[in-house]
């Protein structure tokens, strides 16, 4: 691609809906920054109107002839919508507000609405290469910002220590390891797409973000991209003996990998890693106690109310402005911090949290919750990852599902969405020259 040329030219024929999109992504990219500059912390709420917004316009002015893109839209749309009954569902069940409904669909949901918004616009070359550029662009800002957060600034001296090195996602909990996901992603994806430039430099590039990846403290991501390798050669076995035992196996090696990596091998016995897998499956018994109905387990909880970043802190967080909108608790994430709280690994790593994404739409939705959510992966690995590198960059999003809330992360799930649609986008346009 002629990225370079494509990035000077300022040519009035970029497709508007390109651009809406490249700015919705950008209010949930930039959004701590923003804050950080004196904007009242609602601005984090931005991007759960400017989604669905960029998605409605993309869907209001397509004009593509393409059978298969209308074939794929409507499919995600199916989903969609098959996704947000389920989360109504369970919303009607356990007396969840509106606001809590909304927002846990959003949150969830909102990924999928900018892959249909890109899947929907009949991209030229000349549009796919400047939204390369801006993307590539964007990468860079959170890379050197965590570069001067930790050579620079010396954040990592101040409380916090490495967890400060969060690269654009500032003021965040676990935005250390957000910022380092994002990071690493994109070192990858300019190490594999970037071509018009020097493989020196490309190399140059990723191996920097694995410096961002170690300065950051966030060992983890390393484990969870090799894991998903590991998985992505998973797929292209036949034989579904070998599949089911190498998949297992790599789930397995990043508990231990990151265990290790985080404790510097010291002090590390089985009864500590078996006490690790304890804390970190304690909400599958905790969940079930609090079920009234015998449609608990197909539908959950309740959307906001047990153990996803919704229920676990966001609605606590920000309950001042959440409140007089109606939203609703449970004390099932007061009853798992509770256990979190007394436990020798409570604050040790991100690997042995009982709060982690696959675990959350469990148990806010339920199984059917669970399946609705996995149909739209399924959607998105058949319909979109037209290569190798989209396939690896969503398995990377599962196996981080199994760690902390990431995937319930706008930030991080929506560059991914954006890399996946773009690639979709460029191989689609390789396929019609």
């Amino acid at each position: 691609m002629k990225v370079e040329a494509a990035c000077q030219q300022q040519r009035k024929g970029l497709i508007k809906s390109s651009t809406i999109v490249l700015l919705a992504f950008a209010t949930a990219y930039f959004a701590r920054i923003i804050e950080a500059l004196g904007v009242p912390a609602a601005i984090n709420f931005l991007h759960f109107a400017t989604v669905p917004l960029a998605c409605g316009i993309a869907l209001v002015k397509a004009r593509s002839k393409s059978q298969r893109q209308l074939t794929i839209v409507q499919e995600m749309l199916l989903g969609l919508l098959i996704f947000f009954i389920s989360i109504c569902a369970s919303g009607l069940l356990n007396n969840a507000g509106l606001i809590n409904v909304v927002l846990n669909y959003l949150m969830l949901a909102e990924p999928y609405l900018l892959l249909v918004a890109i899947a929907c616009i009949p991209m030229s070359l000349t549009s796919t290469e400047k939204l390369h550029c801006w993307l590539v662009r964007f990468g860079f800002i959170n890379l050197l910002l965590a570069l001067l957060q930790r050579f620079v600034l010396n954040l990592h001296l101040q409380e916090g220590l490495e967890d400060n090195i969060k690269g654009v996602f500032l003021n965040q909990g676990s935005g250390h390891v957000v910022g380092a996901s994002v990071s690493l992603t994109f070192g990858t994806y300019y190490l594999c797409i970037a071509k018009e430039r020097p493989l020196w430099l490309r190399a140059s590039v990723f191996i920097t973000t694995i410096v961002h990846v170690l300065v950051s403290d966030a060992k983890q991501v390393l484990a969870v991209f090799l894991v998903a390798l590991v998985l992505l050669f998973c797929t292209k076995l036949k034989d579904i003996t070998e599949f089911v035992k190498y998949s297992i196996g790599a789930i397995l090696a990043v508990f231990i990998a990151v265990w290790l990596a985080n404790n510097g091998f010291l002090a590390w016995s089985v009864d500590m890693t078996l006490e690790g897998m304890k804390l970190k499956l304690v909400g599958f018994s905790i969940i079930p106690s609090f079920y009234h109905s015998p449609l608990n387990p197909l539908l959950g909880l309740g959307p906001g109310h047990t153990i996803g970043r919704l229920g676990g802190w966001m609605l606590r967080d920000y309950w001042d402005l959440l409140s007089p909108l109606g939203a609703t608790q449970l004390s099932v994430s007061e009853a798992v911090w509770s256990v979190v709280g007394a436990s020798w690994f409570g604050d040790k790593s991100s690997m042995f949290s009982p709060f982690f994404g696959w675990a959350g739409i469990w148990g806010d939705l339920g199984l059917l919750g669970l399946g609705a959510y996995f149909y739209l992966a399924f959607l998105v690995w058949c319909r979109l990852c037209s290569d190798d590198l989209s396939r690896f960059f969503l398995l990377t999003i599962f196996v981080f599902g199994l760690i902390f809330t990431q995937i319930e992360e706008p930030g991080y799930m929506l560059f991914m969405a954006i890399l996946v649609g773009l690639q979709w986008q460029t191989n689609r346009l390789r396929r019609l020259s």
